[in-house]
């Protein structure tokens, strides 16, 4: 998948008969008697220009109807506005929503952003120099072991920031890098269930980014520290995977163990499996078995029963990672760009009281 901002001509090739080619910033230039880089500084919003050239720039670039394409726009001034975006993943809700707020970011910005699908056949040195030689700068979301091996090969003089899973206290990443403290949130989640009554909690677990079971990422991590502080030895997490086919096979093993009266799930997307496999195994939600989910995946809200979940602001998670990168790429930004919003657990019709 490859999306731009402004998608307009601004190279050399000759229109289509019948097609006025579309104008340059070379042609704004001469139309305005003024040079390439003071046009640039122009539609970059630079302060020093005087107010008379950026009238006679503005009013070409209205009377042309110029519109800034990002790759022309780089070949012309020397200055390249382009992204490239490592992930393994553009469909579950977590990454495609950090990748939209990326793109919005990034579009406001003019900037062009790109994306690069890593996938476990691929030679992640080649892959990481082929978006290097694209120029520009890099994001990496790095939720999966994949994503934190890539971001690991980037090299030090390459513009760079990321999206991860909440690091261990005191081992932040060695680039910049924004994340959710979803490891509070899974603790909170837990603590909630338990308040309802239930005497221990089954976790369902997403991979972990660093590829081991031993914690199985922040949010294992969270549940296994509420447990722990209840006084409950934590269950061994279930679930190898992402979807709902995955949460489907770990919910149908819980369902046979009249033991299981809440489930925390690493996603929404195992969280809907879980709820199928209990529909199919007779167990009733939330009578029989409570059901927390994690992200607030849009379709959450209007399952039977309603996810109870936890809304992460993977948009926010994402507009700022490109607020980092452009800290990186422009000097003379002046304005961060926002924080995400905390994790918050989002109460609906799947969890309730333990029935004696």
């Amino acid at each position: 998948m490859h999306v731009t901002g402004h998608t307009t001509s601004g190279g050399g090739a000759a229109a289509p008969p019948g097609q006025q080619k579309a104008a340059s910033i070379r042609d704004v230039a001469q139309a305005a008697g003024v040079s390439y880089q003071t046009v640039s500084r122009v539609i970059n919003g630079r302060t020093n220009v005087r107010q008379e050239t950026r009238e006679r720039v503005e009013a070409a670039i209205q009377s042309l109807g110029f519109r800034r394409n990002a790759t022309a726009f780089a070949l012309a001034s020397g200055v390249t506005r382009s992204i490239s975006v490592l992930t393994s993943n553009t469909v579950l809700y977590g990454y495609a929503a950090t990748l939209q707020g990326l793109e919005e970011a990034s579009r406001a910005a003019g900037y062009a952003l790109g994306v690069r699908v890593l996938t476990p056949e691929d030679d992640l040195d080649r892959t990481v120099a082929a978006a290097v030689d694209a120029g520009g700068g890099m994001v990496v979301i790095g939720f999966d072991q994949l994503g934190a091996e890539a971001l690991d090969r980037v090299p030090a003089d390459v513009p760079c920031a990321a999206v991860v899973e909440a690091p261990a206290p005191g081992h932040e990443p060695g680039r910049p890098a924004v994340w959710a403290d979803d490891r509070e949130a899974a603790r909170a989640a837990t603590e909630h269930l338990l308040a309802l009554g239930h005497e221990t909690v089954h976790y369902v677990a997403i991979p972990a980014s660093t590829g081991t079971r031993r914690s199985a990422g922040p949010r294992a991590e969270g549940w296994r520290q509420a447990l722990k502080a209840a006084g409950v030895t934590p269950p061994t997490p279930a679930g190898k995977g992402w979807d709902a086919p995955a949460g489907y096979e770990a919910g149908r093993r819980l369902a046979r163990n009249p033991a299981v009266t809440a489930i925390l799930c690493g996603n929404d997307d195992l969280a809907l499996g879980v709820l199928r496999a209990l529909h199919h195994a007779g167990r009733r939600v939330p009578e029989d078995v409570s059901v927390i989910g994690f992200d607030d995946a849009p379709h959450s809200g209007f399952v039977t029963p309603s996810l109870t979940t936890v809304r992460m602001d993977f948009q926010g998670l994402g507009r700022a990672a490109f607020g980092l990168l452009r800290a990186q790429l422009d000097a003379g930004l002046q304005e961060p760009a926002p924080a995400p919003a905390e994790p918050a657990l989002v109460l609906r019709e799947s969890a309730g009281a333990r029935h004696a």
